[in-house]
């Protein structure tokens, strides 16, 4: 690892001067393929040298307490080494993880949507609690949502609403939380307070653009209807409405909520375009040889992943066994709290598959 380490912050080192370089400035696009490689070095290299000092203090009070005969500085020095200690074990995991291979779809944005499943008008409330508590993760992020498409349910919540959201690695993020969502609450329809359990599923696709996938515009068949919904800005008087086919995939997707019929296009396009990559990279890991392995937390949308028990504030994520009881503090958007655990357990997964656990 370390002397892996070492040829990081080499190369890291190199693209420092490279990026002073004039020839260099005066190509941008050279120059934004370089200052990437730059970014996503730094991070690696800031915490390799953070390790290093670290290293460096550790070996100076140990030398300290074999040599110097001064007992205070002696008594500084042992209280100092196990604070130390505890400094480098946590950082060597940090690096182990940040050296782990990339996926390539971390650093984009994302598609969320979410629907709702067994429960009928209680699934379309919790689809909408849940999809609002993303947003409120997102913001506190600094994270933007765009809404796509919006269905709404017959009592209030949503059938099936679709975002997309953009920011700083937003898919490394969220990757994990596709999958079936159980909701065990007592819905306010019940009079005699019996808990029902209700599902949503939700899918967080990788943005994709023209570039990411090869669309034939053939392919695609693009149907205009009139909006339909419950009345005010659901309803058109022109055929705004567009679906979009993807005849090879049998792949369709509709969106209504603009006034317009060219922004309903384009929303629509940014949705195929995500749901056409994810079915090619679901069927690259079907056809690798290690399928079983790389399957691991890609976030199986048949798969029931968490359950919110309301009457206990519970919050559980069957793919970990781990358990929160702050089921409150999750809904209002302190979703790290659920989130964070279920990263660092696929981080573990993917650093023993590599040997170093």
């Amino acid at each position: 690892m370390f002397k892996q380490l070492e040829g990081v912050e080499s190369r890291f080192e190199e693209l420092n001067i490279r990026l002073q370089d004039p020839e260099v400035t005066s190509n941008q696009q050279k120059y934004r393929e370089l200052m990437k490689e730059y970014s996503d070095l730094k991070e690696v290299v800031d915490v390799y040298r953070k390790y290093k000092q670290h290293c460096q203090n550790l070996a100076g009070n140990k030398e300290i307490l074999e040599k110097e005969k001064d007992p205070e500085l002696r008594e500084m020095a042992k209280e100092e080494l196990g604070d130390l200690e505890e400094k480098i074990t946590d950082l060597e995991k940090d690096l182990k993880v940040l050296l782990l291979p990339k996926d390539p779809n971390d650093e984009r944005n994302c598609i969320v949507e979410i629907r709702a499943g067994a429960g009928g008008d209680e699934a379309s409330l919790f689809a909408q609690e849940l999809f609002e508590a993303y947003c409120h993760y997102a913001k506190s992020f600094g994270w933007k949502i765009e809404i796509l498409s919006i269905s709404q349910g017959n009592v209030g919540g949503y059938k099936e609403v679709c975002a997309m959201i953009s920011g700083d690695k937003v898919y490394s993020r969220l990757k994990f939380e596709s999958g079936v969502h159980r909701v065990q609450r007592v819905p306010k329809t019940e009079t005699q307070g019996r808990v029902h359990t209700s599902t949503i599923t939700v899918a967080v696709l990788p943005e994709a653009d023209e570039v990411d996938v090869d669309v034939n515009p053939a392919d695609v068949r693009v149907d205009v209807y009139r909006a339909s919904g419950a009345g005010g800005q659901h309803v058109n008087t022109t055929d705004s409405a567009v679906r979009l086919t993807h005849i090879p995939t049998g792949i369709v997707v509709s969106c209504q909520d603009e006034k317009s019929q060219h922004k309903n296009k384009a929303k629509a396009f940014k949705v195929l375009y995500a749901r056409i990559l994810q079915a090619l990279q679901e069927e690259q890991v079907q056809e690798a040889s290690d399928a079983r392995l790389t399957q691991i937390g890609t976030g199986d949308r048949s798969e029931r992943i968490r359950t919110y028990n309301f009457p206990q504030t519970r919050v559980t994520d069957h793919r970990i066994g781990y358990t929160t009881h702050a089921l409150n503090e999750i809904m209002q958007g302190d979703m790290s709290i659920i989130v964070e655990p279920v990263i660092a357990h696929f981080q573990a997964e993917a650093l023993k598959a590599q040997g170093q656990v």
